[in-house]
């Protein structure tokens, strides 16, 4: 969406706030009310703009045609190849054309001016995430952005904010929670098969170096520096999250305070060097980034939750996803399971052919009824699929959301927090309560049927 060193001003800001200890709590702006269990009007048709449609956002743009009730009404990238590829997929669906916002990186803002779209995807580098939101909450959308939704602190609180004040959805659109692995263990978390849940271990581990590559344009385009400028967890979500709604996050119990450590920072240099030739921009760069970082989170009802980042060494994908309780453990990555009463013993794993029997009975019914088509569709196996078409479903029928503002400021914030502690010697800092003591009478997310 945007060159790579075009928002160095807003980084710069961010890398200051983190020598200062950050904002752990803030009064409520004047006009604020709580979004929780957010529900709005129904939409007839949720008529839709996005603002970045590259690698992501492509994908987000040709998954919305195939879900009945949605309209694709404009699109926003200054980089027009892209644009224009994602307007050339709606047209030739035999749909009307959406009209493209191509002249430069705030086009968007004229996109926002519209009054026939009612809500906005936002797929671009992370620095956008929090203006392009708040600025959409404002033009009267509902937000939904990528993960993770604030690279910062404050701007973790400036969505909460505005949504609070324009009582407009901000979604972050986490898209692990709704893969048919995590909404299983959701569905046998909710059914206590696990009995009381005690600890949880969430990743996000995937060999990323590659996308070094990625110069002119792409996700390594910009990304690649966020690793000479951050050191800590830079992309918590994606296993937190499900492990997050397993234990009620913000729903009954809330994350308190947390400690964080990251490795040396090597592959990125050496990668670099034994790929770039002699010269190259790439090989100057000086990573700080630790190549594996680990952070402890304590709630305050008294669970635990290791979260682990990795985005260049040698190993295979995983998120870990696991979830411990007093009667039994999940395990991802690969799948197992170990359940008294419902597992032979408690010292050998279940795996491989032996989880037919508990997907059969603990399938989750958001995946029951549209998982063959998510599978279909694609998407990461489908779960992209689920989450949009959810979303849909929500907003045609005034239902609150599976994810709200509170879920993306704390899951999102885990990164800054990561840097701070790393920083200051793995010292243990506070996690804000985004909710503003809510947490404590909202009811845990239930299994839709």
């Amino acid at each position: 969406m945007i060159a790579a060193g075009a928002a160095s001003a807003a980084l710069a800001t961010g890398a200051l706030a983190m020598d200062q200890k950050p904002q752990l709590t803030k009064r409520a702006p004047k006009g604020a009310k709580s979004v929780a269990g957010l529900v709005t009007p129904k939409l007839d048709k949720v008529r839709v703009g996005f603002i970045g449609v590259g690698a992501r956002g492509s994908g987000h743009v040709a998954q919305m045609m195939a879900i009945e009730g949605v309209e694709v009404k404009a699109i926003c990238d200054n980089h027009v190849p892209s644009a224009e590829r994602s307007a050339k997929r709606v047209v030739d669906k035999g749909l009307p054309a959406p009209t493209l916002y191509t002249k430069d990186e705030h086009d968007y803002k004229r996109m926002l001016e519209r009054d026939d779209i009612d809500i906005v995807i936002i797929a671009t580098p992370w620095e956008w995430h929090v203006p392009m939101a708040v600025d959409a909450m404002k033009a009267g959308k509902h937000a939904f952005v990528e993960v993770p939704a604030s690279p910062t602190v404050e701007g973790c609180w400036e969505l909460v904010d505005t949504s609070e004040v324009t009582q407009k959805h901000c979604m972050m659109m986490e898209n692990v929670n709704y893969g048919r692995e995590e909404l299983m263990v959701l569905n046998m978390c909710r059914l206590g098969v696990f009995g009381e849940l005690l600890h949880g271990e969430a990743a996000y581990i995937h060999d990323l170096r590659g996308q070094m590559f990625e110069i002119e344009h792409g996700t390594g385009s910009w990304r690649t520096y966020e690793y000479a400028r951050r050191n800590g967890n830079l992309y918590p979500t994606h296993g937190l999250g499900p492990v997050a709604q397993y234990m009620n996050i913000n729903r009954g119990d809330r994350l308190d305070y947390m400690s964080s450590v990251s490795s040396p920072s090597r592959v990125r240099e050496i990668y670099a060097r034994e790929h770039f030739p002699e010269g190259h921009e790439r090989r100057n760069i000086k990573f700080v980034c630790g190549d594996i970082n680990t952070s402890i989170v304590k709630s305050v009802k008294g669970k635990t939750i290791m979260v682990q980042w990795d985005e260049q060494l040698p190993r295979p994908y995983s998120r870990l996803n696991l979830i411990q309780g007093t009667k039994g453990v999940w395990g991802g990555f690969p799948d197992r399971v170990v359940s008294e009463g419902k597992t032979k013993g408690t010292e050998e794993w279940v795996e491989g052919d032996g989880l037919e029997a508990f997907y059969k009975e603990y399938d989750h019914p958001l995946w029951k009824r549209v998982g063959e088509e998510a599978k279909r569709m694609g998407g990461h196996g489908g779960m992209d699929f689920v989450m949009l078409w959810r979303i849909v479903y929500c907003l045609r029928n005034g239902l609150p959301l599976d994810q709200d503002v509170y879920d993306a400021a704390t899951w999102s914030v885990i990164g800054p927090l990561s840097e701070w502690s790393v920083r200051n010697r793995s010292q243990s800092i506070d996690i804000p309560d985004f909710t503003r003591g809510k947490w404590e009478k909202m009811e845990p997310l239930g299994i839709v049927s």
